[in-house]
């Protein structure tokens, strides 16, 4: 954990900050960058230490990688939700996919941004408000075949990740969908 001083002088604070993250180069360079934004942060490597510093520091903010080396990114958000109920947290992942990104929020994440992203794009993710435009729709939008893998993927997070349950809602054999699952996604079309 890091809880270096810096130096406030020629920035304004914005508030608590936590960061938590496994990847510990890239936890400590965008705890930089958000402390040159104006954020007070801290950070931590595992659920454990993110919990611990989120009862310490108290923060406004966080951002929690949903894979951590000692356990699950969601069990930090329920802790940060307890801890300090209006904290707007960001969820990232490098494993991104419809099914993880509705439990995040369900779990009470504001947005769920996939790695990378930077510090402009978490800045402006932790401060939006509720009055957000839609996006415009997707130029090219996903395969029937990709949508089909997320909404299995969505099902299979909804049923606790319990195969059998997941294969009777889905109507389709246990065996099937563990062939399924074992797949990696399908890969897009490029549209050329």
């Amino acid at each position: 954990m890091t809880d270096a001083p810096i130096d406030t002088s020629e920035v304004s604070m914005k508030g608590h900050l936590v960061i938590i993250d496994d990847d510990e180069v890239l936890c400590t360079r965008l705890a930089k960058a958000m402390e040159k934004r104006g954020y007070t942060v801290r950070t931590a490597f595992t659920v454990a230490d993110g919990i611990k510093v989120a009862k310490e520091f108290e923060p406004e903010f966080a951002v929690v990688d949903l894979r951590l080396a000692d356990g699950n990114g969601l069990e930090v958000v329920d802790q940060l939700r307890e801890i300090v109920e209006d904290c707007r947290i960001i969820m990232m992942t490098a494993y991104g996919n419809i099914a993880t990104a509705v439990a995040a929020v369900k779990a009470g994440a504001i947005d769920y941004l996939a790695k990378p992203a930077d510090a402009d794009m978490i800045e402006k993710a932790l401060l939006q408000t509720d009055d957000v435009t839609l996006p415009e729709p997707p130029v090219d939008p996903m395969s029937a075949d990709r949508v089909k893998w997320e909404h299995i993927l969505r099902v299979y997070e909804m049923c606790g990740r319990n195969v059998s349950e997941t294969a009777r809602r889905l109507k389709m054999h246990r065996r099937t969908l563990q062939r399924i699952l074992a797949k990696h996604a399908p890969k897009e079309q490029d549209s050329a």
